[in-house]
């Protein structure tokens, strides 16, 4: 097991080497840039995306063939070329490639572009909330998916299995951000009740600091109810259905059958017999609940409650163009994606020691 996690780990190395190559190699044919947003901000429109939506049109008036950059003419050329050296573009991009990667081995993903501070501490910032939304969305939603699923397979075709499969079905019909908006309306002080918080991971930093530690991390749980129980919605519903219909596949199997025939209590033949093949499936899909609450739904929840985690981060820094955060954010999130992938290989062996990932038998 010792080497396969050092092969798993090595594999790291490449398959993040190759995620960056691809992104890299996309923002060399995407319009617009970091010195096209300088550009656009002398010229009084604040954002590049103006030229593309209609919103600026004047901004590519008079410019010749000859212009490099979008809305450049009449600008001097040193102006431009102290631009370019501030921001990396007077070496090829091979070149600057490279760079970046070898800075990213050491985790120095350099300094923000507009924000003048460095990519490390911007994300050492924002991975709280991320973290917080993705994690405890993920164990929610296991540790309820997985008994009721079970029960469900045990009940199956009974009323509570017609219940529970409609309540299921109307979960998963709901999208995440409108499931967001109702919970705040009508928890959050919208229309009926002030119940919870509307915005922010915790209260104000004077209120706080006075707190206890009790009253704290009760704060804390206070704040992330609401964004925790609309990330988790979906992947409830999911994992629910994934549940019931493997254990169901499971129950019937012949070795059940023989194990009944042997005199084993239900009990012991579910979580004896069946609970550790049932289980293969469902935590095989482990990475994928946890990465597409982290990765998917964090853009559109931390909006909607106002968090300010990372997901939020790596679209502002993609409409500014904001490559060193951009692409910072980008490998932290893949990182991330790849070690949950490694994590949820060790949890086959833990449920089933049968599977041996060292000679690949089962």
């Amino acid at each position: 097991m010792g080497a396969y996690i050092a092969r798993r780990l090595l594999l790291i190395i490449p398959t993040l080497f190759g995620v960056m190559v691809i992104n890299f190699l996309l923002v060399q044919f995407v319009p617009g840039g970091p010195i096209e947003q300088v550009i656009a901000q002398m010229e009084g429109m604040g954002n590049v995306f103006g030229a593309f939506d209609g919103g600026a049109a004047d901004v590519n008036v008079g410019a010749g063939d000859s212009e490099r950059y979008q809305g450049a003419r009449g600008l001097p050329p040193e102006f431009i070329a102290q631009l370019e050296r501030e921001f990396g573009f007077d070496r090829p991009p091979v070149e600057r490639f490279f760079h970046m990667m070898w800075n990213y081995i050491r985790f120095d993903f350099g300094e923000s572009y507009f924000r003048s501070i460095s990519v490390v501490d911007l994300v050492i910032e924002k991975l709280p909330v991320s973290i917080s939304l993705g994690l405890w969305s993920t164990l929610i939603a296991y540790l309820v998916s997985i008994p009721l699923g079970i029960r469900k397979a045990v009940n199956d075709g009974t009323r509570f299995d017609t219940f529970t499969s409609g309540l299921i079905i109307v979960a998963y019909a709901i999208p995440g951000f409108l499931f967001a908006i109702l919970l705040l309306v009508l928890f959050a002080g919208g229309s009926y009740w002030q119940i919870f918080p509307a915005r922010g991971l915790t209260s104000p930093q004077e209120t706080w600091e006075q707190l206890s530690l009790l009253g704290k991390v009760a704060d804390y749980f206070w704040h992330i109810t609401l964004p925790v129980i609309a990330s988790t919605i979906s992947a409830f519903a999911t994992l629910t259905l994934l549940t019931k219909n493997s254990f169901l596949d499971e129950i019937r199997k012949q070795y059940v059958m023989t194990a009944r025939a042997k005199g084993l209590t239900e009990r012991r033949v579910l979580y004896g017999h069946v609970f550790r093949n049932g289980m293969l499936i469902v935590i095989a899909g482990f990475p994928a609940v946890f990465v597409g609450v982290f990765f998917g739904g964090s853009l559109i929840i931390e909006t909607i409650f106002s968090l300010d985690g990372l997901g939020r981060l790596a679209f502002e820094a993609t409409v500014a163009r904001d490559y060193p955060v951009m692409f910072g954010t980008l490998f932290v999130f893949g990182l991330i994606g790849l070690v949950v992938n490694l994590f949820s290989d060790l949890m086959y062996v833990w449920i089933d020691p049968r599977i041996d990932f060292e000679t690949r038998e089962t």
